[in-house]
């Protein structure tokens, strides 16, 4: 948090400088086109200049949500006399990390190597050929916070590269070679995996387990929806065993506390970036796509565990505020909220939550005599509820965020009434709230369209269209779909586009953009059994595989042998924020390959799998999404197979029984005779001979297509899905 609270706006107020990034598209580039820093966009031009003139380049990343990189936008980009500094010393060009993951992931591979720790903004200096040789993150514009002024670094830099030029240029090569023969060494490596691997990650989860609050280690404290996957998945494999109720409890404790907590909206659905604190009460306000995505599932696959209602709350109100507010009016979900906003219409001032906060003076005014039971059940304070040590700004006092600090049971208790009543007093109060909250200035909007984030959602949507049975989501990740089909990609080169804002960029996809899609595109087959997106999978995973398979050593290049622009070609190997683009590739290839039956597709998941062998041996809880993927190569996978037409309502009923079980390591297909069966069982001969029976819609459960006798009755099949 700081104390300057700058705008978020696409088009800052002093616009009497303007620059070449008010030609792009991306909204973080636009909010810095009226600058004075003479920026370039990352591209030839700006590399030409600088080996032209041999000056160094200062390349400066960030995104358009991102609450310190709008601080030291304001502090030193808008700045005249640091501008001047930039100007004349440097080549200075300005990277959306969400555009271009590839340059944000070379470089912060080198600050994280050369510092211990990474983030944004970052800022790097590059020789004229794009080797780095400093770099750190926010630089505040004078001595403070333990870091030295930004206008002072860049001084001195300029007076190093004009005194040790060749020097800085000899070290440069060198840090970039070091970092060429760590990726090869990663490469490499060679490492046996079993399912030890599985014991060690639990037992490093648990190590960092926040029993009381949930979560993983102490503030600031991020949701990490892979570890929640892993975790899920560890249950599954033995439920009755001490660690794997463990496994669940550290799961489902962490939902519930965060579903709780400041973290989560209460009023407009959906969850911010981080807490600040390690109860989940104050966030980083931002809201991400790939947050809701990922955490929609999480909090799906603990409803289909428990059938407990509040988790299947908690996916609804996060899948209505994507709807609501997040989709683009042609289908394609939009990237990201800011955390800053005004204060009020027409007025400058802008603080971090102001769209989201309250004073118990504005609540109480708004909600009358419900008021009471609201400020007990969300913890609304009359000097506000921000905890000791979490607002260092001060920026909260007298102002409340929202949290449940009291469960239903306890209010109704409290206020000697039902807990329907306090149910239908709250929601009626919640929904006074968020009419009122409307009017407020929204923050700004990322309205860029990633291909990546929209696969994350596309599955979020069709999946929760599966369990939930809810038409709504189902069109709505169709939509999606076709937008993605439509606008970001390429039908004759069988290539994704990175990202679509005002027309698409022409940034091709990279690793995770197919990786993510392809799994949308599976989990969205699974909702409509319409075959064209599992067609469409098919294509996107052998475009894939021909521009970023590591045939030598397996896994997956982050970007294609073609792009020349950045000095390293890396795989991820960590699930972060993200999962790798690995990681989901290895369960996309295999759950393909029971789909066409296709050994190569198979063998190409596990190779996979095994090129990661050495980073599981030595950390396995940094890669939990690789650990799915391992436990699905290693599992027992199923195919359900209903054969039927869809329209049926018996074969409803069978298709709805599948869907109430948490069954990871399964596929699910339709036999209806008709295209789509044609085209799965090209490969496959149980699936062409799959029928109804008597009459009668059927299911059939096989492991490697070979079939227990199929059954018509829902009750005969909830105890063939039952048996491990």
């Amino acid at each position: 948090m700081s104390p300057i609270q700058p705008a978020a706006e696409v088009s800052p107020a002093h616009t009497e400088h303007t620059n070449r990034l008010a030609s792009e598209k991306s909204p973080y580039l636009l909010q810095h086109a009226h600058n004075p820093v003479d920026w370039y966009s990352w591209g030839e031009e700006a590399f030409v200049k600088a080996r032209r003139e041999n000056k160094p380049i200062f390349l400066s990343v960030g995104y358009s949500t991102c609450h310190w990189c709008h601080v030291m936008a304001h502090e030193s980009f808008e700045n005249e006399e640091t501008s001047a500094i930039m100007n004349r010393e440097f080549v200075n060009i300005k990277v959306d990390r969400e555009e271009r993951p590839d340059v944000d992931r070379v470089y912060m591979t080198f600050v994280q190597a050369t510092t211990g720790s990474g983030g944004w903004p970052m800022s790097v200096w590059l020789t004229p050929d794009l080797k780095p040789f400093v770099g750190g993150t926010y630089f505040p514009p004078a001595d403070r916070y333990g870091q030295p002024g930004f206008k002072k670094v860049l001084e001195r830099i300029a007076v190093a590269w004009k005194q040790d030029h060749e020097k800085i240029v000899d070290q440069s090569s060198k840090i970039i070679s070091a970092l060429r023969e760590s990726q090869a060494a990663q490469s490499a490596a060679s490492a046996k995996i079993d399912n030890q691997v599985f014991d060690k990650a639990h037992e490093q989860f648990a190590r960092t387990f926040d029993e009381k609050e949930g979560g993983f280690g102490s503030a600031p404290k991020f949701p990490r929806p892979v570890a929640l996957n892993f975790l899920s998945r560890f249950y599954a494999r033995d439920p009755k065993s001490g660690t794997g109720k463990h496994a669940l409890e550290m799961d489902l404790v962490t939902l519930r506390n965060m579903a709780a907590g400041g973290i989560h909206d209460h009023l407009g659905g959906g969850f911010h970036r981080y807490s600040v604190d390690r109860h989940w009460h104050v966030p980083h306000f931002e809201k991400m796509l790939y947050d809701q995505a990922q955490l929609t599932v999480a909090y799906l696959d603990a409803f289909q565990i428990t059938q407990d209602r509040q988790y299947e709350s908690v996916v609804r109100d996060s899948l209505d505020y994507v709807g609501r507010d997040m989709t683009s009016k042609n289908g394609g979900f939009f990237s990201a909220e800011d955390a800053d906003s005004l204060f009020e219409h027409g007025k400058p001032e802008h603080g971090e939550g102001a769209f989201y906060i309250w004073t118990k003076k504005e609540i109480d005014g708004a909600l009358g005599d419900a008021a009471e039971i609201f400020d007990f059940h969300y913890g609304v304070q009359p000097h506000g509820n921000a905890p000791e040590g979490s607002d260092p700004q001060d920026e909260f006092r007298e102002r409340n965020i929202l949290i449940e600090r009291h469960p239903i049971a306890e209010t109704a208790k409290h206020f000697k009434k039902s807990e329907e009543e306090i149910r239908q007093s709250l929601a009626r109060s919640r929904e006074k709230l968020l009419s009122i909250r409307a009017k407020r200035p929204r923050p700004h909007l990322d309205d860029k369209i990633i291909s990546a984030w929209n696969g994350l959602m596309i599955s979020a949507f069709a999946r929760a269209a599966q369990a939930l049975d809810e038409p709504r989501y189902l069109e709505l990740a169709t939509n999606a779909a076709k937008f993605i089909r439509e606008h970001l990609y390429d039908e004759s080169r069988k290539v994704l586009y990175r990202n679509y804002r005002e027309g698409r960029s022409e940034i091709e996809g990279f690793a995770d953009d197919y990786a993510f899609v392809i799994q949308g595109l599976i989990d969205l087959y699974e909702a409509s059994f319409d075959v064209k997106w599992l067609k469409v999978a098919v294509e996107l995973q052998a475009t894939q595989d021909r521009l970023f398979f590591d045939e030598q050593n397996g896994g997956y290049f982050s970007t294609s042998e073609k792009e020349s622009s950045v000095p390293l070609r890396m795989k991820d190997d960590n699930d972060s924020a993200e999962p790798a683009a690995s990681s989901i590739a290895a369960i996309n290839l295999l759950r393909l390959a029971q789909f066409r039956d296709d050994k190569q597709l198979e063998d190409r998941g596990r190779k996979t799998i095994d090129a990661f062998a050495p980073a599981l041996s030595h950390f396995a809880s940094a890669m939990p999404q690789m650990l799915v993927a391992l436990d699905y190569s290693l599992g027992k996978s199923r195919q359900i197979v209903i054969a039927g037409k869809l329209d049926d309502p018996a074969a409803k009923t069978l298709l709805t029984e599948v869907q109430r079980h948490f069954l990871p390591n399964k596929i699910l297909l339709v036999a209806d005779g008709a295209e789509g069966q044609k085209y799965l069982g090209e490969n496959n001969e149980a699936i062409r001979a799959m029928s109804i029976i008597d009459g009668k819609p059927a299911a059939y459960v096989c492991e490697n297509f070979t079939c227990k006798a199929p059954v018509t009755d829902p009750k005969q099949l909830a105890e063939l899905l039952s048996t491990r």
